[in-house]
């Protein structure tokens, strides 16, 4: 198991790589990719642990992950990189013709670590909570992991998955809202407010946790409460509080760093706020 400081390390340089990976085709999606790098560290390298040797689409015998709010792909795809999945070296051809790290999961290309494409926001939930199912079928005991977006939600079929998952008794699914107050438009509670979250999950029948995702000692330790929480009749949900653009001050909190790459200097100004490691790509 790595410590705290070595998990650290790890989201640090995913956060360079996200930087480097969009300033340099000029597109992409920085603020929630950078928001979400503890998130992914953690679930990655301390929770699931998966054996990227042996990737197979359909899963049988470990643990899955499906990001619904595909915009965040630098970021995921520098975790699996990382991680093992394939060469950190082609983080260098994200988004370019021919790559198979497309702005957008896709599975056309066969990335390992990808089983569906992602990007048409509100789908995951409904697609996370299918393959729980299947598990279930399978008698698989391993879990199913879903990321959502809080402006996602804004689409009306997660609340059709929120409520057959409870129907059903869905228990062996984790899915986790990233709760950064912000999307393309602007903040969410001025696009179109969520209300009082928790009450609602709550009131659609889920078991749900809250957790500063941006405090890795605290998501390895809610995470590990939601895993101790599953398999009991209730499908668990995680409201997780980041700040979009973690880690790069002009970028914290700002809905304008939801789809604009950083120009030269920017890149420049946010790589020196970066701790530098030997894994660039």
């Amino acid at each position: 198991m790595l410590s705290i400081p070595e998990l650290q390390k790890i989201s640090s340089q995913v956060r360079r790589d996200v930087i480097r990976m969009i300033h340099a085709v000029a597109s992409g999606h920085p603020g929630a990719s950078l928001g979400c790098a503890d998130f992914f560290t953690v679930l990655y390298f301390d929770i699931m642990k998966p054996d990227p040797s042996h990737f197979s689409v359909d899963g049988i015998g470990e643990d899955l992950f499906f990001l619904s709010n595909g915009h965040l792909s630098a970021c995921w795809y520098s975790v699996m990189a990382h991680y093992g999945y394939f060469d950190t070296k082609e983080l260098g051809t994200f988004r370019k013709l021919g790559s198979r790290l497309q702005g957008h999961p896709a599975t056309e290309e066969r990335l390992p670590g990808i089983r569906v494409a992602s990007g048409s926001l509100g789908q995951g939930l409904s697609v996370a909570i299918g393959a729980a199912l299947a598990k279930r079928l399978n008698k698989d005991d391993h879990l199913v992991y879903c990321l959502t977006g809080d402006g996602e939600l804004e689409e009306g079929q997660n609340w059709e998955a929120l409520m057959f998952a409870a129907a059903r008794k869905v228990d062996n699914i984790i899915a986790v809202v990233d709760y950064n107050g912000q999307q393309i438009d602007g903040p969410v509670d001025k696009v179109l407010p969520l209300g009082n979250l928790r009450a609602k999950m709550e009131a659609f029948d889920w078991q749900v946790f809250e957790m500063d995702g941006n405090d890795i000692h605290e998501i390895v330790k809610i995470m590990s409460s939601a895993k101790a929480a599953t398999r009991k009749e209730k499908p668990v949900m995680i409201l997780m509080k980041t700040h979009m653009g973690a880690g790069v001050d002009f970028m914290l909190d700002k809905h304008e760093w939801h789809g604009s790459p950083p120009n030269d200097e920017q890149a420049k100004l946010a790589l020196a706020q970066l701790e530098e490691t030997s894994g660039d790509f």
